[in-house]
């Protein structure tokens, strides 16, 4: 600009070309002012230079580089004579500013006008396809670029790669990667960013090590991908490094690359690594401010997110919508109001409640909080409410069981133009679920699939769990089994929800199917499926197989601990649960509510009342739990198996709350076992006061009298069993033969195969009897049902 500032004084001829010239560099340095001074004196000049077509594309790439697209536009309107490079620069800056149809339509006029893309506008059209999701096309492109033999420009290629990654036909996408001759570091990139987006984290772990041997150096962006992509898998040794390629490499620890090593180690649960790298970060943008305080929201140490705000604050930076919605979900999960509240003033003060992000997270928080009210009132406030918000408040209604303010929703949300999606469908489906009606969550479903929606794994999941916590648990595994067959992957929640459906028809078969399952797909180390699979086989009766389990598990954490505990108190074996409460301990792992009720239960039906009484006392005095009306209820069964019922009695009378009718059950069955008829009396009258409208409590009393000969008594409560309508529905045992269930009761005769088997019943009678083996009580209950 000196030297033309020197040149027009010494009165020297100034070309068109040097106008030109100068407009390149400011399109390099982007130094807008400096172009305009230009323009102005090309403008100066005259007619001659004013309508140069060089110096008017030169103009419409300087004004279309700096963004200023209304300048930019006007120009090219008016250009006398259109070329390639001033279509490139009006396509790329449509492109560049998300204006894709705007650059796609550039793309089809500009061939209409007789122009052919180069290598460098077809990128850009590629690009636009990529961003709208519209692959047809998206392959019409690709159509032209193997006409025009662009195919082995790497640029073009590796655009086409991008585009076919971001419309989720990934197979095309390595196809076209496949046939590449020439890869740069910018289509290894592309290649690894499409896995990585289209949740195949796997596989893209996999070509970045082939990028590696292949020796082609890895950018920020590559490391970035392979991080988010290590992250998802959990693979914490790769991920390290991927850190370590970055350190050694020498890449600039900048905002991208730090917030992506601090996202991965805040995935791996490395928060101290993730503080680390924060801390050596010299500059640090509202991204990964963000990243820190949505770490610690997500580990609960809400403390800390918050004291991360005020630093934030500090350093003259604004909180944004995901500032924001990482304070409102942490203030959700912790069911802080108060907090939630302040976020939520303090989204009214700036201006941020109408952000549907913002107001998606407020609904969630309020409902999270148990206040519906309040996120009803939230999402009715908000204009403009896109499919997140809709799903948020659906999703709020179904976790509560609102099914008719869900359906009602649903319905609304279509009215006003809003198309359901899976996750819309997903959440009536729990709604109904939830509240019970499993009849009209299974038409629910069938009315998705009639309408062409495909179920997801979560609506298989959900219908699975659903139907195994209603009771129906032979639906749950055949509902598993049609997931199968349509190529639905289950994960870890699908397969602890489908074994729970065995463990309640005591199905073996189906149970050991599972377990297979999880074996052959290298799972079945996960600490909810072991788990799982330990309770299923102590509920099927085979102890050891659940013990098998249990030490298989190296890494052992308090759920399957308990899970053993319990298995061994339902097998009567307290010893052995006493033991697994021992290694537990040595383990350093803290002992829950659970374990200790399980522990208790154990001791009270092995008769151990010296080691459950000293367990109670640990319990409180060394592990401070507070003992809930479980832990009573046991030490209460303890008392009175061993007769000791003056101490049991004394200890209800001194509860902190009120005794419930499970305690005065088993106090009542011991008393009827004991003779124990006064006390029997004193706690029949309390028992009948606490449940009058249960039938189990009135067989309880009735026994206990029989017991004692008291005939007049057991007819007067079989009598006002009768009065009040009442009826007992008697306990059952089944077996599973082929894909057929057979239920019995005592005294059964209704099975077609009833002389079978008390043909059988009478035979196996007999060889007791010749044996001399003496049954337990156990034996005769099964033989009586």
């Amino acid at each position: 600009m000196n030297l033309l500032a020197e040149m027009e004084l010494k009165n020297l001829r100034v070309g068109p070309q040097v106008y030109g010239e100068l407009l390149q560099g400011c399109v390099y340095q982007r130094a807008f002012f400096t172009g305009q001074q230009i323009h102005a004196q090309i403008v100066k000049n005259g007619y001659f230079f004013a309508k140069n077509e060089y110096l008017e594309t030169k103009l419409v790439i300087f004004y279309a580089k700096c963004d200023v697209s209304e300048v930019a536009n006007s120009l090219f309107c008016k250009l006398r004579v259109q070329n390639v490079f001033s279509w490139a620069a009006i396509i790329g800056m449509h492109c560049k500013m998300g204006l894709s149809e705007e650059a796609l339509l550039g793309f089809v006029e500009m061939q209409k006008n007789g122009f052919f893309p180069d290598n460098f506008v077809v990128p850009n059209a590629l690009k636009a396809c990529g961003a709208l999701g519209w692959i047809g096309f998206g392959k019409g492109v690709h159509g032209y670029v193997v006409k025009t033999g662009f195919g082995g420009c790497v640029f073009v290629a590796s655009s086409l790669v991008d585009m076919y990654g971001k419309c989720g036909v990934l197979e095309d996408a390595r196809k076209v990667f496949d046939g590449m001759l020439e890869r740069n570091a910018v289509t290894w990139n592309s290649m690894i960013v499409s896995y990585v987006q289209n949740g195949m984290s796997k596989e893209a772990v996999e070509v970045f090590y082939d990028m590696r041997v292949e020796g082609v150096e890895p950018t920020r962006v590559t490391v970035s991908s392979f991080l988010s992509a290590s992250a998802n898998i959990g693979a914490l040794e790769e991920g390290k490094q991927g850190h370590a390629i970055a350190v050694i490499g020498g890449l600039e620890l900048d905002n991208i690359l730090g917030s992506s090593i601090i996202n991965f180690y805040f995935k791996v649960g490395l928060i101290d690594y993730a503080e680390l790298v924060f801390s050596r970060m010299l500059e640090k943008d509202v991204v990964t401010w963000n990243l820190l305080i949505s770490g610690y929201a997500q580990f609960g140490q809400v403390d800390i997110a918050l004291n991360m705000c005020r630093l934030m604050r500090s350093e003259n930076l604004r909180f944004d919508s995901v500032t924001l919605a990482s304070l409102l979900s942490a203030s959700a999960d912790i069911s802080n109001m108060k907090l939630g509240k302040e976020g939520h003033c303090y989204c009214i003060r700036n201006n941020l409640e109408s952000d549907v992000v913002v107001a998606s997270s407020i609904v969630d928080m309020y409902a999270k909080c148990e206040r519906i009210d309040y996120a009803r009132q939230v999402f009715n406030s908000t204009i403009k409410r896109d499919i997140v918000l809709w799903n948020t408040m659906l999703a709020a209604y179904a976790e509560l069981g609102q099914s008719g303010e869900a359906l009602k929703l649903f319905y609304q949300m279509q009215l006003e133009g809003v198309p359901p999606n899976v996750i819309s469908w997903n959440s009536v489906i729990l709604g109904f679920l939830r509240s019970g009606q499993v009849s009209e969550a299974k038409d629910m479903f069938l009315q998705l699939r009639s309408l062409g929606v495909q179920p997801n794994r979560i609506t298989w999941t959900t219908l699975i769990s659903g139907l195994a916590q209603n009771g129906f648990p032979d639906e749950a595994i055949l509902v598993f089994q049609q997931m199968q067959e349509a190529g639905i992957t289950p994960n870890t929640i699908s397969l602890v929800s489908a074994l729970s459906a065995c463990t309640d028809m005591a199905a073996l078969h189906y149970g050991k199917a599972f377990h297979g399952y999880v074996t052959r797909h290298n799972i079945w180390l996960s600490i909810p499926i072991a788990t799982s699979l330990v309770d299923m086989y102590a509920k099927c009766g085979i102890i050891d197989q659940a013990n098998w389990v249990f030490d298989m598990i190296l890494s052992k954490e308090l759920p399957l601990y308990n899970a053993m505990i319990c298995a061994y108190a339902l097998h009567g074996r307290a010893l052995e649960a006493l033991a697994v409460l021992k290694q537990l301990e040595e383990e350093g792992i803290e002992p829950d509510n659970i374990t200790f009720t399980s522990v208790l239960s154990a001791c009270s039906h092995a008769g151990l009342v010296n080691e459950g009484l000293e367990l109670f006392s640990h319990m409180v005095s060394k592990f401070h739990v507070k003992p809930t009306m479980e832990h009573y209820g046991c030490v209460v069964n303890l008392l009175s198996r061993c007769g000791n019922f003056d101490e049991a009695l004394r200890l209800i009378l001194t509860l902190p709350c009120k005794p419930d009718a499970h305690i005065l059950g088993s106090l009542l069955a011991a008393c009827r076992d004991c003779h124990e008829i006064e006390l029997g009396d004193y706690l029949s009258k309390h028992l009948l006061k606490l449940e009058p409208d249960n039938p189990g409590n009135y067989v309880a009393l009735s026994n206990a009298y029989a017991a004692s000969g008291r005939w007049d008594e057991v007819s007067y409560m079989r009598n006002l069993m009768k009065q009040k309508g009442l009826r007992k529905v008697p306990g059952c045992s089944w077996v599973q033969i082929g894909g057929e269930l057979h239920v019995f009761v005592a005294g059964d005769k209704s099975h077609p195969k009833t002389r079978d088997i008390y043909t059988t019943l009478a035979l196996l009678g007999m060889e007791m009897q010749i044996t001399g083996y003496v049954p337990m009580f156990n034996d005769t209950e099964i033989l009586c049902s």
